[in-house]
């Protein structure tokens, strides 16, 4: 009799044992399936994810950027302007930016899609890299030697972006309160701005807009309803090695003069570790 309870004991303890393993290989094979679908689910939605250039809630997106690098070879600026004028036209019915002044810069800025810096980064608007600048750059020598210049892949996303630093900048929300046939106005008001260093840049742009008729690509122009944001915060920015007021003043997208009037500077020396008061945009 104790034998048989004995023997019982031990089926009874044995069974247990097997589906207690059992249940064990089935959980882990739940698990292991449920982190494999999690993982498929993040790569699915970091493969979705479209960058600014992509998105505009305004009119239109932006072909998805390939990562190829497109080299365009322009002969001439006619040539330029047959290329890019439907691009600065659908730019100005997304943010309200006259197709001629867009044009005018391209050519001014670009050479024609010609010059050294457009050749190699198809940068066509010289918009140097910045602060919070997540893209691709490159160095090229411009008001000071090797700095840092936006790359893009296809002159697109280098329109794409111009129009966005205009329109998401307070220094130029002023400009959007101009007639938008008013392409004089509009010139003057991006040296006012700071766009340029170069005391003739107005004149360049209106030169170019008269000699090429670009004014005829703003027809149909129309301003379109939309906020441009206007504010800053004041925040402290301190000087590290190198650095130059002309370089502070750009990093936060401020004229020399307006940092000197914030910070009532005499002249442009400043020193290592000095902190300096410097508007920033808000958003």
């Amino acid at each position: 009799m104790n034998s048989y309870k004995k023997k019982d004991k031990y089926r009874l303890i044995w069974k247990l044992g097997a589906i207690l393993l059992i249940v064990s290989l089935v959980g882990c094979k739940t698990k292991k399936s449920t982190t494999g679908n999690t993982r498929k689910t993040k790569s699915k939605v970091a493969s979705e994810k479209k960058s600014i250039y992509e998105t505009n809630t305004h009119t239109y997106a932006l072909p998805k950027d390939d990562g190829n690098f497109i080299r365009f070879k322009i002969q001439n600026t006619e040539e330029y302007i047959k290329t890019f004028a439907p691009l600065a036209q659908d730019e100005m019915k997304a943010y309200a930016i006259p197709a001629s002044i867009t044009i005018a810069q391209g050519i001014l800025e670009s050479g024609s899609g010609k010059g050294e810096l457009a050749q190699k980064t198809n940068n066509h608007f010289g918009i140097k890299c910045h602060t919070g600048w997540e893209g691709e750059y490159d160095f090229h020598d411009d008001d000071e030697k090797g700095e840092c210049f936006r790359k893009y892949n296809h002159p697109r996303y280098s329109y794409r972006d111009h129009s966005l630093f205009l329109t998401s900048r307070a220094r130029y929300s002023f400009l959007f309160n101009l007639k938008n046939n008013d392409y004089k106005a509009w010139a003057r008001g991006l040296r006012k701005a700071g766009y340029a260093t170069d005391p003739r840049y107005p004149q360049k742009l209106i030169y170019l807009i008269e000699k090429y008729q670009l004014n005829k690509y703003d027809l149909g122009n129309h301003k379109i309803n939309k906020k441009v944001t206007n504010e800053y915060v004041i925040t402290k920015h301190k000087v590290a090695s190198g650095e130059t007021l002309y370089a502070i003043s750009k990093m936060y997208y401020m004229t020399v003069s307006d940092v000197m009037e914030l910070n009532n500077l005499d002249t442009t020396t400043i020193s290592v570790g000095q902190e300096l008061l410097v508007k920033s945009i808000k958003n």
